[in-house]
């Protein structure tokens, strides 16, 4: 009977995609609008919303289902998350959903919460793709496949995930607090899971807890982007309005934590390279009045400058790093406040230190100032979100699963109206050492509990809700190269600065520039380099004239982002911090700015400061190279990091006083310690200035104004010494086989890599470009379906070919993540494929599958303005414009399967790669390649 009832709601479903008239009785009901979202309901209970954003040209299908970790039972931790993975194993209609959604250019995932699980995909507004996403999203919710064959190789997948974040120790111990802190709330539990549940689960348990939450009244449709509204309304009721609403009743989970009695503590020792102490008190549910003071109090704590725990920890030199959050969810969460601290330091001063400073904040007055900057940074972020349709229709699933999507809104009006007094009335409420989780128990005379408030009533309270006025539209651009170029403006600054401007109306009113300045050559920057790199976060550290924090507050009023860093816009790189011919440009410094059309002329002149009158204060000097160092001694027993750091020493083997040479972990701790401030000033004054480089700029902004704000801001900034691109080399390497232990790390590398001596204006870069897609880059990659989707040993796969524009030294790499115990059979497994795919050759079905989703892939890069800026200044800087991109697109379409197979068998030889596995290996004997294929070439 269940058998027959599920082929039955395939039927309906598939008939709907034809029959579309059946279901038209049924109209949704209109539930309300709040600023441009539209909430429909289907008769089967399915919630819609419509978010319209026509100056988008892409469209984002999100679907989130309302079960998450917090619904699991016993035995079932890690169910939901293993759910997840399980519907992208396919369905009869979608037999490979990897496959389909990169056949659709699409930019996808599913995510597992607490409280809801949800999936998305980001394709170019087509109403093809926007049918397909409709359909697949249909189709998973009922159809999926939950087999036990799938079962047996997902379930190592999805602990090898579990095992990547039991690498990190500082995420464990979050892990642990949390556990701790929750005697009985499923909040306790990793939303990942035992790694036993995930192991043991049985495959009825698993497709009961499918049937019992895929359904469409516990789902909530969102469609934001480019479309037509009305046209899709109706087609999403033709299509999900066949499922029929189950007869089954979804009982409330009603697991209360209890008050919690006393301090609590936990230890956790595995192995690392620095120390982190953390405090966390139970709050309230995401929904009460109280959260948005609560998220300001975290912010009070930890923001850069000014934040009580920065002066209390960092500006002492205690900790390198401090954070403080508070966790918004369905039922009462927690608020966290933690330190990072070197390996030789003692902790017990940092400990008390940061538990005093926390007891601080129940009698110390809470300022105005403090206030008034936390919630500027928030409403800023809050602005930056609703300009971009794609990520709202993701991040209200967040709010959708704590009662409503429009919490999201009442959140930013609650958050409008905090008071240093609300702030100061949560503190002394909610941080009592009784509800801490971090130290000993310790007895008292009265008993003292913090009784936090059972969430309200989320439908009265949303009743009448309305919200505020609508984000104003953009336009709409084609996202193809060659009506890009059509709107784009080319000249040059006063000084010589070349430009690219893109005006358009867009959503919110926002523009995006991006301005890259080149300085240095091989001769000036040697035995500078590591002075160099902290050019461009000093820039951000405050001017002569405002503080580091003076800056950031005044930016957050203007509600705009700028951020200063190395690279962008091309130049020579540093082998240091690349492989291949990836990596970060030095020489370089890239300033990315959104801002509004009303603002932009005052973000400017402030950038203008910060890059010509920048401070360079001690103080902040010491605290980020302290930060730098922690950090690369963080990546000491890091098996990812090692593998990367040997193979860019094996594949730039440069001199130690090149400006290109990699050093090893501990030479750069050394050379990152013995950088002094004044080295750093010197390399400023000695090469930086604004003689060379591009500026480009997408969105809402008068070009003529622009280029006007610009040179005001760079005139007489002229570079001291000339600019001079660093050429990188082509190196053939000597293959190897390289063992790399990392005692007590659950997961482990591998890594293949080799050099090509190629450029990407030569007539094989497209081939090369669609090769890699089929070996390694796409969704149907022959990588992927080998190591993750038949043997289950990797949860992520990859390859990644990179190709410079202006040097013959490019690389191609092969990565995956697995259990230390899989490490030889995956090393074993991509040897072979990368074997066959040389001796073999690929499929015509496989090129044209690799063509169509690149062309979509490209429609949605081209699509993100902020990313478009920085598409055009590289552009700029190399001499090309669009239509180079256009030319690739065209060569690539015109490709045969003999293209393909001719130029991965010239530039690739399978017996010179170096493979590296790194991770907690036992005796671990390198595999034995196959010989290489006949014909394959260096």
């Amino acid at each position: 009977m269940k058998s027959f009832l599920r082929s039955f709601v395939v039927a309906l479903v598939v008939a709907a995609y034809s029959t579309p008239a059946i279901f038209a009785a049924n109209k949704p009901e209109k539930i309300t609008t709040v600023e441009g979202i539209t909430e429909y309901r289907l008769a089967n209970g399915l919630k819609v919303l419509l978010f319209s954003d026509p100056s988008k040209p892409t469209v984002t299908v999100n679907i989130t289902y309302f079960v998450g970790s917090r619904h699991e039972g016993y035995g079932e931790t890690g169910m939901a998350h293993l759910l997840e993975h399980m519907v992208f194993k396919g369905t009869p209609n979608h037999p490979q959903v990897w496959k389909s959604l990169e056949d659709h250019g699409a930019s996808f995932n599913g995510t597992t919460s607490f409280d809801r699980t949800n999936y998305f995909e980001t394709m170019a507004a087509t109403p093809e793709n926007l049918e397909f996403g409709l359909k697949l999203e249909a189709d998973r919710m009922v159809n999926s496949h939950i087999a036990k064959k799938d079962l047996e190789s997902e379930f190592s997948v999805v602990r090898n995930e579990f095992e990547m974040g039991e690498n990190n120790p500082l995420a464990v111990l979050e892990e642990r607090i949390w556990s701790t802190a929750y005697l009985w709330h499923n909040y306790g539990k990793s939303t990942i899971g035992s790694r036993e549940d995930i192991e043991r689960v049985p495959i009825d348990r698993l497709q009961a807890f499918y049937k019992k939450f895929y359904q469409p009244d516990n789902a909530m449709l969102v469609v934001a982007g480019q479309f037509d509204e009305a046209k899709t309304l109706a087609r999403i009721n033709e299509i999900y309005g066949a499922i029929p609403k189950p007869t089954r009743v979804l009982d409330a989970t009603y697991t209360v934590e209890p008050a919690q009695d006393g301090e609590r503590e936990v230890t956790l020792q595995r192995v690392g390279d620095i120390q982190a102490i953390g405090a966390a008190y139970h709050i309230c549910s995401g929904t009460h009045e109280d959260m948005p003071a609560l998220d300001v109090l975290a912010n009070i704590m930890d923001t850069t400058q000014t934040g009580r725990l920065y002066k209390a920890l960092i500006e002492t030199q205690m900790a390198t790093q401090v954070r403080a959050s508070a966790e918004s969810l369905f039922d009462p969460g927690l608020i966290s406040f933690s330190a990072q601290v070197e390996a030789d330091k003692p902790l017990e001063p940092v400990r008390k230190t940061l538990l005093a400073t926390i007891d601080k904040m129940t009698t110390e007055d809470v300022t105005r100032e403090e206030v008034e900057r936390a919630k500027n940074s928030y409403l800023k972020q809050f602005e930056m979100l609703m300009g971009d349709s794609g990520r709202v229709g993701v991040t209200i699933s967040n709010w959708a699963a704590q009662g409503d999507w429009r919490l999201m809104f009442l959140y930013r009006d609650r958050m409008k109206k905090v008071t240093p007094e609300d702030v100061q009335r949560v503190a002394a409420h909610y941080l009592k050492p009784s509800n801490r989780t971090v130290g000993v128990f310790l007895p008292t005379k009265e008993p003292e509990r913090t009784t936090v408030p059972p969430p309200p009533d989320v439908i009265t309270m949303l009743k009448d809700y309305k919200g505020e006025t609508a984000v104003a539209a953009g336009e709409a651009i084609e996202a193809t190269p060659m009506a890009i170029e059509a709107r784009t403006q080319r000249g040059q600054l006063a000084n010589g600065i070349k430009t690219a401007l893109l005006a358009k109306k867009s959503r919110g009113d926002r523009a995006f520039v991006e301005l890259v300045l080149h300085y240095g050559s091989e001769s000036t920057l040697k035995g500078r380099t590591d002075a160099a790199e902290f050019i461009a976060p000093m820039l951000e550290r405050g001017t002569t004239k405002h503080t580091r924090r003076e800056v950031a507050d005044e930016l957050d009023k203007l509600k705009a982002n700028v951020r200063i860093g190395s690279g962008g816009g091309g130049g020579g790189r540093r082998g240091g911090r690349m492989f291949g011919a990836g990596g970060g440009a030095l020489g370089t410094l890239s300033v990315s700015i959104e801002a509004t059309r009303e603002n932009l002329p005052k973000v400017i002149a402030l950038v203008g400061e910060m890059l010509r009158e920048p401070a360079f204060p001690q103080d902040e000097f010491d605290k980020l190279k302290k930060q730098r160092v922690s950090g690369i001694e963080q990546r000491r027993s890091e098996p990812t990091m090692q593998a990367m750091n040997a193979l860019r020493r094996k594949t730039s083997p440069y001199s130690s006083d090149d400006i290109r040479y990699v050093p090893t972990i501990d030479e750069e701790i050394e050379r990152t310690k013995a950088v002094k401030l004044e080295d750093v000033k010197k390399v400023y004054s000695d090469l930086v200035g604004a003689s060379f480089g591009e500026l480009a700029a997408v969105g809402a902004f008068e070009p003529g104004d622009l280029t006007g704000q610009f040179d005001k801001i760079l005139a007489g900034w002229k570079s001291p010494k000339p600019f001079e691109r660093v050429a990188m080399a082509y190196h053939e390497i000597t293959p190897e086989d390289v063992i790399l232990k990392t005692p007590d790390k659950a997961m482990a590398l591998i890594l293949l890599g080799t050099t090509l001596e190629l450029r990407d204006d030569e007539p094989e870069y497209p081939a090369a470009q669609m090769g890699n897609m089929i070996l390694g880059q796409g969704g149907d990659s022959r990588l992927l379906n080998r190591l993750r989707q038949k043997e289950g040993f990797s949860y992520s796969v990859s390859s990644a070919l990179s190709v410079p524009s202006q040097d013959r030294a490019g690389s191609l790499m092969i990565f995956a993540n697995c259990n230390p115990e899989n490490a030889g059979p995956a090393m074993k497994a991509a040897q072979e494929e990368l074997q066959k795919f040389l001796k073999d050759g690929i499929t015509q079905k496989e090129l044209d599958d690799a063509k169509k989703g690149y062309a979509q892939q490209v429609k949605v890069q081209l699509s993100q303005d902020g990313a478009l800026a920085g598409m055009l200044a590289r552009q700029t800087y190399i001499g090309r414009t669009m239509k180079f991109m256009q030319e690739q697109m065209d060569k690539i379409d015109a490709l045969s399967v003999d293209d393909v197979n001719s130029a991965a068998r010239k530039h690739i030889n399978a017996d010179k790669f170096i493979n590296i596995q790194a991770g907690d290996l036992q005796e671990v004997t390198p595999p034995a390649a196959e010989p290489a294929p006949s014909g394959s070439a260096g």
